[in-house]
């Protein structure tokens, strides 16, 4: 306790002490405000800039998490949702042949997402290399381009897809 009060005294002499009720000094702010703008100098570039790089990745998350619900139907059922069923039937259960034998009560998942764009994403069973194919079309919508209007699949293809 005696060697607080000395450090004290060492770091802010007695008489430079400042009242509880002072407040923060004009040059005391004006550092942090520099420093505050120093760092956001340095971030903010590299943060701003790339929302299309952030909806590419949201949209490969996206195609994988409708993936895994769709080996989950398929485990269930035997069969991945037809063509015509949709995405929808891993969100409400299909009324159309063929209907799934063990679909489970709240689905697989709660509602049928969009791509980071607002397009539904695509989806075709049987695929053409594997169980299904299922891909979002990019920011403008539309098959093929280049660059954030590229197509981005889902490319895990599944042993025995399809039957």
């Amino acid at each position: 306790m005696r060697n607080l009060a000395r450090f004290r005294r060492w770091i802010r002499p007695k008489d430079a002490r400042r009242s509880p009720e002072s407040g923060v000094t004009l040059i005391e702010m004006m550092i942090v405000l520099v420093i505050i703008g120093i760092v956001a100098a340095m971030i903010v570039p590299n943060v701003i800039g790339r929302p299309d790089q952030a909806r590419v990745a949201v949209a490969k998350s996206d195609l994988r998490s409708i993936g895994a619900s769709l080996e989950m139907y398929r485990l269930d059922n035997r069969s991945y949702p037809t063509t015509t069923q949709g995405l929808s039937a891993l969100a409400v259960r299909p009324t159309d042949a063929p209907i799934p034998v063990n679909w489970p009560d709240g689905g697989y998942i709660a509602s049928v997402p969009l791509d980071p764009w607002g397009h539904p994403f695509v989806y075709a069973s049987p695929g053409a290399t594997a169980g299904y194919d299922l891909m979002s079309y990019g920011a403008d919508g539309k098959p093929g381009g280049d660059g954030v209007d590229a197509d981005i699949a889902n490319t895990t293809e599944t042993a025995g897809a399809g039957s």
